[in-house]
């Protein structure tokens, strides 16, 4: 006798109806799972048959076939331990349902003794489950809060594999779960991680970090050890707008995928700051490994990615940057597949100016060579400085700066970005919504003064820059007089763009 359930199989963000078919024919006794298993798959026959031992079920004592079909895409995690000791049961026929297999899709891993535990990638089988027409999903109950966020389908959320086996009988019935209202969720009551207003002097660094945010602009910051880059960093996620309903569903997916996502915070309500130690390695960074996961860079999209210490950070992993910093994407190719993460975020980088990080310094003196100073500095690319629109210094400040009283707080400076987003949103329309990722034709469109012009012709000539900085200094532009409610970009506005351009660029 043979039987059919349905399961959902994750690759990157995208999910895939997998039919789990169970074959018990009279032969000598064994299962053997076939369609391109990975070992977690492998080793679903030994907790499969426990977890049916100990939840009042008998194991077939003959040959047992599974089939994970499609059988040529590969089969990977402990999600099919569910599925497949359904189809089991089915097949030798212990269980039965009069309303079928058809509409329902089941995933979970199994415990010894029969308890569902927590899987990854749950909402991402939720929206997949929804759109393939599934009409009932049933899923561990440590994941129940994750599946709430999708409407239009049931969700039921069994704590073990006997209460879902009486609930299919008909014995017990289980409660479908309650959908979240995405609408009623709010962010005001989650406090920043650094309040602007706690930051004293800095002032030009505070106006970069408005820049950036609000035109979603790359940002990096130089300066001695303690002058405060870091506290700036963290004071960006403060003044981000908030996460709208799309993009929090976009975020939670990758963090489900990730299998960052718990029982507790079932959602990402804020926009994500991610701070990778120097000495991450180039998957931990962009992702990828022999089972791709969602690297640092996607983690953060929506978000900040923050890397201090830039210099230190290996050249190999720096340089993977910036085709995601170009496109928004990471693309992780393998023999079998190629799968893409979505990686839109802002870049936020802070580094001493020496190895011992004084150089420049009025009062603490340098102890580095000019030659090991050289060397620090050149461990950065070219083409990896030009992707940073803004280039800000961030000197000691003096003790009368750090008593200064308290300055404007993050809470104003997010209402002057929310505006200034909403103008390009109006302008772009929905195909491209923040002006650091317009594209070559929408910087032709953009109308400048005489004055403007020739004062960017004078920078180009003069500074030698190159055509990615000169596009970059025309989108920081746009930025500013966004946020100065100017329709056009002047001249004033192209003199402060050109401002945050390093050294050796515009003087």
């Amino acid at each position: 006798m043979s039987s059919k359930v349905y399961t959902c199989g994750v690759f990157g963000l995208q999910a895939m109806a997998i039919e789990v078919e169970a074959d018990v024919s009279s032969q000598l006794p064994g299962i053997f799972i076939v369609g391109l298993p990975d070992k977690a798959v492998e080793e679903a026959r030994e907790r499969v048959r426990s977890a049916l031992k100990n939840s009042g079920c008998e194991f077939p004592r003959t040959k047992v076939t599974v089939n994970l079909a499609p059988a040529d895409v590969k089969k990977e995690g402990s999600a099919y331990d569910l599925p497949i000791a359904l189809a089991l049961l089915v097949a030798s026929g212990q269980l039965h349902s009069q309303a079928g297999f058809n509409s329902r899709l089941f995933l979970g891993e199994l415990s010894l003794e029969g308890t569902l535990r927590a899987v990854p990638g749950v909402l991402v089988v939720a929206r997949a489950a929804r759109r393939l027409g599934f009409s009932e999903l049933y899923i561990p109950a440590a994941n129940a809060a994750e599946a709430a966020l999708v409407e239009g389908l049931t969700v039921y959320a069994p704590k073990n594999l006997t209460e879902l086996l009486n609930h299919l009988a008909g014995q017990e019935i289980i409660e479908p779960i309650a959908i979240t209202n995405l609408d009623r969720i709010t962010i005001s009551d989650i406090p920043p991680d650094s309040d602007l207003s706690h930051i004293h002097g800095q002032e030009h660094a505070k106006r970069a970090l408005e820049v950036a945010a609000a035109g979603g602009h790359n940002l990096l910051m130089s300066g001695p050890p303690g002058s405060g880059k870091t506290l700036l960093a963290r004071a960006l996620s403060g003044v981000l707008p908030p996460l709208t309903r799309e993009e929090v569903l976009e975020v939670t997916e990758i963090y489900s995928v990730a299998g960052l996502l718990t029982s507790e915070q079932p959602l990402i309500r804020r926009r994500p700051f991610r701070s990778p130690h120097h000495t991450a390695s180039e998957v931990a960074l962009v992702g990828g490994g022999s089972n791709p996961r969602p690297g640092e860079i996607s983690l953060s999209h929506r978000g900040v990615l923050f890397l201090d210490e830039l210099p230190e950070f290996p050249r190999s992993v720096l340089e993977s940057l910036r085709q995601p910093l170009e496109d928004g994407l990471v693309t992780v190719a393998r023999a079998a597949a190629t799968i893409q993460y979505p990686a839109q975020f802002i870049l936020v980088a802070a580094m001493n100016p020496c190895p011992c990080g004084y150089a420049g310094d009025p009062v603490k003196p340098c102890t580095c060579t000019p030659g090991m100073i050289y060397r620090y500095q050149h461990k950065l690319s070219g083409p990896l400085l030009d992707r940073f629109d803004l280039h800000v210094n961030v000197p000691r400040l003096p003790f009368e700066k750090l008593e200064l009283p308290s300055a404007e707080p993050s809470i104003k400076v997010q209402e002057r970005i929310v505006v200034a987003r909403q103008r390009q949103a109006e302008r772009f329309g929905h195909q491209v919504k923040l002006n650091a990722t317009m594209k070559l034709t929408d910087i032709k469109n953009l109308q400048l003064p005489a004055e403007a012009v020739e004062l960017l012709r004078q920078a180009v000539n003069k500074f030698h820059l190159s055509g990615r900085v000169y596009h970059r200094v025309l989108k920081v532009a746009r930025t500013i007089a966004d946020l100065a409610g100017s329709v056009e970009i002047t001249a004033s506005h192209v003199a402060e763009a050109l401002q945050y351009r390093p050294r050796g660029q515009n003087e």
